[in-house]
């Protein structure tokens, strides 16, 4: 007998959780999709592409399965989803597919798995928060050939809150530390008090892709304030491989003993300083047989590799853009810990212990999101904060040199409801054009991932550094009569869209003639 209802996909980057809900359903169900799922609703998010192996493409677990997992292999793709929308790639990265193609094959051989009982009225996609926009692009570009009617999409921390059960109206700290990026969000849920509840963003209906297109009176679900970095569980089980066997080149063979030791470590009923081993499966005799840790060094390992101090910032820079937004920690419902980095008790006890007053949160870590994103229907979008802001070059007229003025601060949600206005003037005698320069400030103490030797590695920004001009959105506005030094010649409405784009609107005040809108590009 034929269900309908709504499929949801969390596209992670060690393991992508499927759900389904049928319209007479009151909960959700993890799918099993044999071959490709490791468990129900589990499958790891790995791709194998060759065009001269046969089968050509091998989907999650089917890699596993296979002897291909045992070698080094670039026809082998994981870690895919970290950098999907990502401007740069990392330098070790030397795969013959682009991290896009690679989550594009998994989801479509997701989709082609689905069992043919379950009709599909809408599906659910989850998006991370750090590169949200080009992520809804990218998936919206997977979808084109995918026969649904509706397609939606939702942010992960908003579904993570969803998922813990949590009352609409509630404001929350969300923490996610996945495979491959760690978030921190401060969500303020629409509802509550007979208002209408949140609902994830619409970008396919009746089977019209909407980009662009949608004229929707939108609800929205807010976020106060974030920090996020690429980094996560599977950044972890590179440091355990490279810890015990600094010079070994790493499989996904041994990433995934790494990542089942690490699962029996986070195990309470174990004793702290009790080894644990794990056979690599079919080793060979000249190859790594086992891998063999306690928890007491797991935790030391994670805190020498600077997880913990890395954590703490992502927390204050969290909590201070929530701070800007008139939400402090005692207000919040609770803390939600998500993820696989949830299982973690070391992680668990640190973060009870930093999100008080608030009370730490733990719903099944893997599935919540997805199920979180089954809660939702198509109709609102997300409002979200910038993370860095943007400033505007401009000529100071008791300085006489040009200076930055910001026009968005971090924290600043947008979509904007109310334009900002702002007058320059010009900085010499006969000017017939004024350039409008743009740049996103630096945010100072952050920290980022590199790559040493294909290892992550940590660092740490503390030096104030010079805003970054976006050179792409410099753009000019060429005045109707020459300008003079110092004379006040344009009035500008600056905007931020719903797709964080920056707008502008100009205006002569000299002649109050309106001189039109230019688009200054996407920032943050």
């Amino acid at each position: 007998m034929d269900r309908k209802g709504t499929l949801a996909i969390d596209l992670g980057n060690s393991t992508t959780v499927v759900a389904f809900q049928g319209e007479k359903d009151e909960n959700p169900q993890l799918l099993d999709l044999p071959p490709i799922s490791r468990s129900k609703g589990e499958v790891p998010s790995l791709v194998f592409a060759s065009e001269k192996h046969e089968p050509k493409v091998l989907i999650g677990q089917q890699v596993l399965d296979s002897v291909l997992s045992k070698e080094v292999t670039p026809n082998i793709y994981s870690d895919f989803k970290r950098w999907i929308g990502a401007n740069t790639l990392p330098k070790t990265e030397n795969s013959r597919l682009l991290p896009e193609q690679a989550g594009e094959l998994l989801i479509q051989g997701i989709w082609d798995r689905i069992p043919s009982n379950l009709k599909i009225k809408r599906l659910v996609l989850t998006a991370p928060v750090e590169t949200y926009r080009a992520y809804r692009t990218w998936l919206n570009n997977v979808c084109e050939t995918l026969r649904v009617d509706e397609i939606a999409l939702v942010d992960e921390p908003t579904a993570a809150a969803l998922g813990a059960g949590v009352p609409s109206g509630s404001k929350l700290l969300v923490i996610d530390i996945g495979g491959s990026t760690i978030d921190f969000s401060l969500v303020a849920l629409e509802g509550g008090e007979g208002k209408a509840e949140p609902v994830a963003q619409l970008i396919r209906f009746g089977g019209n892709n909407l980009e662009g297109k949608s004229k929707q009176r939108l609800r929205c679900a807010k976020v106060l304030g974030k920090g996020g970095m690429r980094l996560g569980g599977r950044d972890f089980d590179r440091w355990i491989v490279n810890h015990l066997y600094p010079n070994h080149p790493i499989t996904e063979s041994l990433l995934n003993t790494a990542e089942k030791l690490k699962c029996r470590l986070s195990d309470l009923s174990i004793e702290k300083e009790e080894v644990l081993r794990e056979r690599v499966p079919s080793a060979s005799k000249n190859d790594i047989q086992e891998l063999q840790m306690s928890r007491f060094q797991l935790e030391k390992l994670l805190i020498d590799r600077g997880l913990l101090k890395s954590l703490k910032t992502l927390l204050s820079q969290t909590l201070l853009l929530g701070e800007v937004n008139g939400c402090n920690p005692e207000d919040l419902y609770g803390a939600v810990f998500v993820g696989g980095g949830a299982r973690i008790p070391f992680l668990q006890s640190w973060l009870k212990e930093q999100s008080k007053p608030a009370p730490l949160l733990t719903p099944p870590p893997i599935e919540a999101v997805a199920k979180g994103a089954l809660h939702l229907t198509p109709g609102v979008t997300i409002k979200d904060v910038l993370k860095r802001g943007a400033s505007l070059r401009c000529w100071d007229k008791k300085s006489r040199k040009h200076i930055w003025h910001p026009l968005f601060v971090a924290g600043q949600p947008w979509p904007t409801v109310k334009d900002l206005s702002l007058v320059i003037s010009a900085s010499k005698t006969n000017q017939v054009e004024i350039d409008l320069v743009i740049a996103e400030p630096q945010i100072q103490g952050s920290h980022d991932v590199i790559y040493v030797d294909g290892i992550p590695t940590i660092t740490e920004e503390s030096e104030e550094t010079q805003p970054s001009i976006l050179k792409e959105n410099i753009q000019s506005i060429i005045l109707n009569k020459p300008g003079k030094v110092g004379e006040d010649c344009l009035q500008l409405l600056f905007s931020i869209d719903s797709d964080c784009t920056l707008k502008v609107q100009a205006i002569d005040i000299r002649s109050n003639e309106d001189l039109g809108s230019l688009t200054l590009g996407l920032i943050n």
